[in-house]
């Protein structure tokens, strides 16, 4: 089999994929030839770019690219998608991956040292709920979205994006923490309920990778300084290594992967 077409009519959804892990993964199973839809949130000045290079993506590898600018934690943008999803994706069960991305959430503290301080200067209850569905329980609703409609195959994979730091301390990241930890238990009971419909759920915890979302973390620059000193492979996470374990875990040779969650950091969590 030719390896750079092995995904030929099938379609990844890619929830968050402007930039980071999403936009690395797109590269990735384009180059394999699957055809991709990927959702995002950008202006009209940064979105035009962003067309160009995925214009350039699905032209050099012979697939087709559709681009969504449309609010992915909305019922009116679920809707949107699928309308215009099935109008180019005209054929049942095509959808071989639903990638979960989306890297939206408050980086703000539980307390501050000031007792006088603006409330919405602290993390509220109302920022937890907001981060926690967007950073997690939104892809079950994907999830369902899709099956509903029955555009998953009899193979498909979800996969969602976890980090370290839902198990440590990390500046200002409780409502983020909060929101991966749901994910991790979330994709544990997906993967058990369903299973029954083809359906392999798996989590990636990406080592400390210098994209966009981690650069609003405070403190990330001592994270990345870290990260490079101590990593065992003597470098950051990249993108593209875990667009490579995304990738793996889309062939044949992973069928029997569900309900697992994989370290793709060089050794940087065995630390």
């Amino acid at each position: 089999m030719d390896k750079t077409k092995q995904f030929s009519g099938s379609w990844a959804v890619i929830l968050g994929g402007s930039g980071g892990f999403g936009f690395g993964a797109l590269q990735k199973l384009a180059a394999h030839g699957m055809n991709v839809a990927v959702l995002y949130r950008e202006t009209s000045i940064t979105e035009k770019p962003l067309k160009i290079k995925l214009r350039q993506i699905a032209e050099a590898n012979g697939v087709t690219i559709l681009p969504f600018n449309i609010n992915a934690l909305e019922q009116t943008g679920r809707d949107l998608f699928l309308k215009q999803f099935t109008e180019v994706a005209v054929h049942k069960h095509c959808v071989k991956l639903l990638l979960h991305s989306i890297a939206r959430g408050n980086l703000k503290p539980l307390a501050t040292e000031s007792e006088n301080a603006d409330s919405t200067a602290v993390l509220s209850t109302d920022d937890i709920q907001a981060t926690s569905y967007a950073m997690a329980n939104s892809l079950l609703d994907w999830t369902r979205l899709l099956l509903n409609a029955g555009l998953f195959n009899a193979d498909a994979r979800i996969i969602g994006l976890t980090s370290d730091g839902a198990h440590k301390y990390w500046e200002s990241y409780a409502a983020v923490s909060i929101a991966k930890a749901s994910l991790e238990s979330l994709a544990k009971y997906m993967a058990v309920e369903f299973s029954r419909f083809g359906l392999k759920t798996n989590l990636i915890q990406a080592g400390v990778t210098e994209t966009a979302s981690l650069k609003r973390i405070p403190g990330s620059d001592k994270l990345i300084e870290l990260a490079t000193a101590n990593n065992p492979m003597g470098r950051l996470t990249k993108p593209a290594d875990v667009a490579n374990v995304i990738y793996m875990l889309c062939t044949d040779e992973a069928f029997w992967i569900n309900g697992a969650l994989i370290h793709v950091d060089g050794g940087e969590h065995c630390l």
